[in-house]
């Protein structure tokens, strides 16, 4: 039995003021895992996929990526295509965090490979709330290592 590396959430929101809310939320969860923070898709999807682009460098590492899908330089919605067509990324868990509750964008998500798709609540209180709640689904989640 390999030792279980600890899971990495990988964080990709333009919002100052969400991203923060989602760290804090999650840590109130109890969740102490690493948060590695994004503004954009080109940075994350450089981490992602390393110089070369092709993924290697995250074999073996243990990550949970939150999504947001309006982003300043790309759509969210390209970069789950990325994540789920690359075979040292597809099997990370892939959690769609957005504004946007359009029943279409919805579905591509999911066709595409999401594993959860959360509309954040308009006020401060739901969206705190739901992402406790996040938190503590990620307290007991399994997440299968990048081949």
């Amino acid at each position: 039995m390999t030792n279980a590396k600890p899971v990495s959430i990988v964080m990709i929101e333009d919002d100052e003021g969400h991203a923060r809310l989602i760290e804090k939320n999650i840590r109130r969860a109890g969740v102490n895992n690493e948060i590695i923070p994004f503004t954009n898709g080109t940075d994350a999807l450089a981490y992602l996929f390393g110089a070369d682009g092709s993924g290697l460098v995250s074999s073996g590492r243990q990550l949970l990526i939150l999504l947001d899908l309006n982003l300043p330089d790309m759509g969210g919605v390209d970069i789950l295509e990325k994540i789920k067509s690359n075979v040292h990324t597809k099997r990370s868990p892939v959690v769609v965090l957005t504004t946007t509750d359009d029943s279409r964008e919805i579905q591509r998500c999911y066709d595409l490979g999401a594993n959860v798709y959360i509309t954040k609540p308009v006020n401060y209180e739901g969206f705190a709330n739901a992402i406790r709640q996040l938190g503590l689904f990620f307290s007991v989640m399994q997440v299968p290592e990048t081949p």
